[in-house]
């Protein structure tokens, strides 16, 4: 059988990867350096054309099967890493069969999970980090997926303005549906529950996790806050006919949970007073997808809640600095003047040579944040632009970059990485 790859628009360097080698034979000049979380299968990191690629080696079955899981994920936006091929009918150089390989695409900026929980991981970073997980585990199961294997091991975690985001890494023992039903999603919690607290076990027993952190008690945080946001999307309010004004702050509470609602059911008592709602709610984003439409910036939800506060704040400067004058309330108009009078200036004041170190929507976030920490520490105000250049000066350029932080040495395909240790500079609020 010929070589054969299965692959989406736009890769065609996949071609020029030894494909006639075991992956654990790969030579190390194509290999990236990334961390990687415990894997059952051989994975290794590579670099094509400007581009960092996953690629895994499994059976065939297996591999369509996930490729095809995860090209269904990423239409429906669900926050996965995106599939880019197959390779079939590999063979060495003796003509003996290799297994095939499933080929994804790395996602910038992030650590899975053996990065993270360290013996230098604050308790507050432990508890965001669950809060991701918990998060992406109701979206997925909003969206009728089964997982069938969540695990911090099959997580991704990216930062997201202070919080993270995480992504689903492993699909190949996942199922899609129309929805799920509680028994589907209880297995699923349940097997999350077994994993995550075998996962930090293992930590533990290698002195790698923080004295702080409880590794059965982490486990059962993530299930508890699972329940808790599950139900605020799910459960029926019930009120009276005239108190209409509930609807609107049911909408606006799960729009603050990042959530958008497609419609709502009204079923009225007997008595015709007494309302029941129901609202369906639709996948996550609703910040994100607002800043996207107004200024173009496609950015975790956290960062665009973030960064639509610092306009809207933009909005109100305007109108008190020209009162009594007609404004031009299109948030579209007062986007592109924020964009160009605001974030723009701040992302323009970090050097090239230090913009691979965050994304430019959580550099401008952490220059808000030190311009607090400035303020604090001075008594005054010193200005956007001012603080842009102290970050940049006193935090960005001793940040590690992407690739100090993963680390430089090529391990062994399953083989973790160095922890990462958190970074707290002198004198600034932690977290």
């Amino acid at each position: 059988m010929s070589l054969q790859i299965l692959a989406a628009p736009g890769d065609p360097a996949l071609l020029d990867l030894p494909w006639q080698a075991p992956l654990e034979d790969w030579p190390t000049d194509q290999l990236v350096a990334l961390p990687r979380g415990i894997s059952r299968h051989v994975v290794r990191f590579v670099r094509l054309e400007g581009s960092v690629y996953a690629v895994k080696e499994v059976n065939e079955a297996l591999a369509r099967r996930e490729y095809g899981l995860l090209r269904q994920l990423e239409r429906r936006d669900l926050p996965c890493v995106e599939a880019v091929g197959v390779v079939v009918g590999r063979v060495d150089r003796g003509g003996q069969p290799l297994d095939p390989a499933l080929v994804t695409r790395h996602l910038q900026f992030s650590l899975p999970y053996r990065a993270l929980f360290s013996t230098t991981l604050r308790p507050d970073t432990a508890d965001r980090l669950v809060d991701a997980l918990s998060v992406l585990l109701v979206r997925l199961h909003n969206a009728g997926f089964y997982w069938g294997d969540c695990s911090l091991s099959n997580t991704l975690f990216r930062r997201d303005a202070g919080s993270f985001a995480a992504y689903l890494v492993d699909a190949e023992t996942g199922e899609l549906h129309p929805a799920l039903s509680d028994g589907q999603r209880n297995h699923d919690l349940d097997l999350a529950r077994t994993n995550i607290a075998g996962e930090l076990l293992d930590l533990e027993a290698g002195g790698l996790l923080h004295p702080s952190t409880e590794p059965v008690s982490v486990a059962d945080q993530v299930v508890q806050r699972y329940n808790g946001l599950w139900d605020e999307l799910t459960h029926a309010d019930v009120f009276d006919s005239h108190e209409r004004y509930r609807v609107q702050q049911r909408v606006r509470r799960l729009n603050e949970l990042g959530f958008d609602v497609a419609e709502l059911a009204f079923t009225a008592g007997e008595d015709g007073r007494r309302v029941e709602l129901h609202p369906k709610v639709v996948d996550a984003g609703h910040h994100s997808r607002r800043l996207l439409r107004v200024t173009g910036l496609d950015v975790q939800e956290n960062q665009a809640r973030r960064l639509l506060n610092d306009l809207d704040h933009f909005r109100a400067e305007i109108c008190a600095d020209q009162p009594g004058e007609p404004q031009d309330n299109d948030e579209e108009i007062i986007a592109h003047r924020w964009l160009t009078e605001v974030f723009n200036p701040v992302v323009s004041a970090v050097p090239r040579e230090l913009r691979g170190k965050l994304e430019a929507a959580e550099i401008f976030h952490e220059v808000l944040e030190h311009r607090w920490f400035l303020a604090e520490r001075l008594g005054r105000d010193v200005g956007l632009l001012p603080a842009a250049r102290s970050y940049v000066e006193d935090v960005l350029t001793h940040k590690p970059d992407e690739k100090a932080v993963l680390g430089s040495r090529i391990g062994s395909p399953t083989v973790a990485h160095e922890p990462f240790s958190e970074v707290t500079y002198a004198d600034e609020p932690a977290g």
